[in-house]
């Protein structure tokens, strides 16, 4: 089937070249010129995923943004800027972005970020997630090494963690993120809870040869990365 993808720019040009690059994978590709025309266009139809820029009229990126992922959690969004300083990337980030492209581009980079990204997306939709030698299964709430006789079974909260840095390997999540995503936008307790709960995950998967690492990003938080 087919992928939606809405584009968002204000300059018709950068539109119309990823427009030809994102068809020419096969894509279907929507375009918008602003944040309201965005919004407008996730209510007319189905969108698979966005690739929007920051600086738009009317609403900007980082206000679509946030506003994406408040009505679609799961949709993945890649926000394209001029502007490529660290502390845009880690706000963008913040919102909930799951890739950052900065101008000047490479084309044919977004279109193959777009479908790395859509295929996590895919991932993340479905029950079950590979990650090297280990199979997560949310049916079950168990990771399936591979070797070993029995599968491992997970407490709720560790599951839901290690499924969630999972869905998104190489994506860095801050502890907020994942006190919010896991957790609840309601959980009354530290975030520190993130860092007890990443320890146990370790400490459960030391000794199993596993391929994957869960590492520690000082000053931002955590990300899982497969090591086979």
């Amino acid at each position: 089937m087919t992928a939606n993808v809405l584009i968002v720019d204000d300059d018709p040009d950068i539109l119309e070249l990823i427009r030809f690059y994102l068809q020419r994978e096969g894509l279907a590709v929507i375009a918008a010129a602003d944040g309201l025309e965005a919004i407008k266009a996730t209510e007319a139809g189905k969108v698979d995923m966005a690739v929007i820029d920051i600086m738009m009229p009317r609403m900007d990126g980082w206000a679509l943004c946030r506003q994406l992922k408040a009505d679609f959690p799961n949709m993945p969004v890649m926000m394209v800027t001029a502007k490529g300083e660290t502390g845009h990337k880690l706000k963008g980030f913040h919102l909930g972005a799951d890739d950052y492209l900065s101008k000047p581009f490479e084309p044919l980079e977004l279109a193959a970020r777009v479908n790395s990204l859509l295929r996590r997306y895919r991932i993340q939709s479905q029950m079950k997630i590979q990650i090297g030698n280990v199979l997560l299964d949310k049916h079950r709430y168990t990771a399936i090494v591979e070797g070993e006789a029995n599968p491992l079974s997970l407490p709720l909260r560790e599951f839901d963690l290690l499924f969630k840095l999972a869905s998104h390997p190489g994506q860095i999540f801050t502890r907020n993120d994942l006190i919010e995503q896991v957790w609840g936008a309601d959980f009354e307790g530290d975030d520190r809870t993130v860092d007890v709960h990443v320890k146990r995950i370790r400490d459960r998967f030391v000794e199993l040869n596993c391929q994957f690492v869960i590492e520690t990003k000082r000053g931002l938080g955590y990300k899982l990365e497969v090591t086979e």
